[in-house]
């Protein structure tokens, strides 16, 4: 399953490269009509993320994110700064399908816990964006990917397989942005390690070879940014190819 996103800062739609806030790409397009377009293309899912909320770690834009979901038919997954389980239930009840938490699930996970007993294990996405250390062992960054965690990606994952975890998006942050490729790699090795869960692949493709590979995987959801704002192949060829 392709997963097309829309980042969003200030109403607009945007692109940073590795996550660095200073290393950014505005884009014109009304990011309604960007989902609109997304959604005639043939996508069924539409991941979006709050950039401002990430940034002040506090969710900014869920209103545009809900009239966003509720301008199409596409199943809708966001996140960014969401901290408290108000914001989750606004966006669930506003129409959102999943949320997708990050650094929390690292530094606080038994809020995390609480949060996936009570709206469901179904409606929290795990998003873990890691470095590879020197021995290779992919760990956890947080804090806009400014501090590396002592854990190893693994035990994060482990933590949360006895409350029901069913899925993960995982990204490589040295491949996110560089149109260069994923890792594939870390991909195989996630999946081997966890065949029941739920693998969203994030971060690096630039080119329909780059979709192959990870089809290849058979992963549950493959999200594709900077490419189809670069114009590198179009949405309907990722999908088909």
């Amino acid at each position: 399953m392709i997963f097309p996103a829309i980042d969003l800062m200030g109403g607009g739609c945007v692109r940073l490269l590795k996550g660095d806030f200073a290393q950014r790409t505005n884009y014109s397009i009304d990011p309604i009509v960007m989902a609109q377009n997304f959604e005639a293309a043939g996508a069924k899912w539409l991941h979006v993320v709050d950039l401002d909320g990430a940034k002040n770690y506090m969710a900014a834009q869920s209103d545009l994110i809900i009239d966003i979901a509720n301008a199409t038919k596409m199943k809708v997954q966001t996140g960014g700064g969401l901290r408290d389980k108000e914001q989750i239930k606004r966006l669930l009840d506003g129409g959102i399908e999943r949320v997708v938490i990050g650094s929390l699930a690292v530094k606080n996970p038994k809020l995390v816990v609480e949060w996936m007993q009570e709206f469901g294990p179904e409606k929290i996405v795990l998003a873990i964006d890691i470095f590879l250390d020197l021995d290779g062992t992919p760990r956890p960054a947080t804090h806009g990917w400014t501090q590396v965690s002592e854990l190893s990606l693994w035990q994060v994952i482990d933590g949360f397989l006895q409350v029901g975890l069913q899925t993960i998006l995982v990204t490589d942050i040295a491949k996110d942005g560089g149109l260069k490729g994923s890792n594939v790699n870390l991909y195989m090795d996630i999946i081997r390690r966890y065949p029941d869960l739920d693998l969203i692949t994030s971060g690096g493709i630039g080119s329909l070879r780059d979709v192959a590979r990870l089809k290849t995987l058979n992963p549950a959801g493959i999200i594709i940014g900077k490419a189809l704002y670069e114009d590198r192949f179009t949405l309907a060829n990722a999908i088909s190819c």
